[in-house]
């Protein structure tokens, strides 16, 4: 059988191009169970962050009163972001449109970005607990995996974080003391108080599997 120069061409290029589509849905297959991998490690770290920060403030507030407790926020909630943080590789941080500890607490721009759209869903009836923003975003030429799971305020967090009439004296004296540039008042249950934020190098693997 004679085949035309052409039509060999026209054979190869076909072939080509199957091969090119093959591996370039492989690969996008791949990236999708890469960021669900992520996805799923990220839920799980904000998870234990906030568990190992409610028993150490319930802990706290049981035994020494809401004057102790407020050193668990400060001191206490940073080395459990540091720790979470050094064990996978990641930034591991509290983030808030009010912080109380500028320093640790202001967010980025994508940050703010992400607590204007959890306000704006929760007005229109979604729950935080059921919340959270996901995108891989490039910097300097870099890719990073960002993660934010919202925090809503609860009874618990009214001592520290309500009105004056439900801020106690001595506990208003302290935070005064401890936080001058403090902005964290004035919230009702149900607000968003802010939000555990995780960003990954798109270059760092996964240390551990959930």
């Amino acid at each position: 059988m004679f085949f035309t120069h052409s039509f060999i061409s026209r054979k190869l290029v076909i072939l080509w191009l199957t091969l090119l589509s093959g591996t370039v849905l492989s690969s996008e297959l791949a990236q999708r169970d890469s960021n669900a991998e992520r996805t799923q490690a990220a839920q799980q770290v904000s998870q234990q962050f906030m568990k190992q920060l409610g028993t150490h403030l319930k802990k706290e507030m049981k035994t020494n009163g809401p004057v102790a407790a407020i050193k668990v926020c400060k001191d206490v909630a940073p080395k459990i972001a540091n720790d979470l943080s050094l064990k996978n590789g990641w930034r591991v941080t509290r983030v808030s449109s009010k912080p109380r500890n500028t320093l640790l607490g202001t967010p980025d721009q994508w940050e703010r970005e992400a607590l204007a759209s959890f306000e704006s869903r929760a007005d229109k009836g979604e729950h935080y607990k059921d919340m959270s923003k996901v995108e891989i975003i490039n910097e300097s030429g870099k890719s990073y995996f960002r993660f934010m799971k919202p925090i809503g305020v609860k009874p618990i967090c009214l001592t520290c974080h309500g009105s004056d009439e439900e801020i106690p004296t001595t506990v208003k004296a302290q935070i005064d003391s401890m936080y001058p540039f403090d902005q964290a008042r004035n919230y009702k249950i149900g607000d968003l108080r802010g939000a555990i934020s995780i960003k990954q190098p798109m270059d760092t693997p996964l240390k551990q599997k959930f």
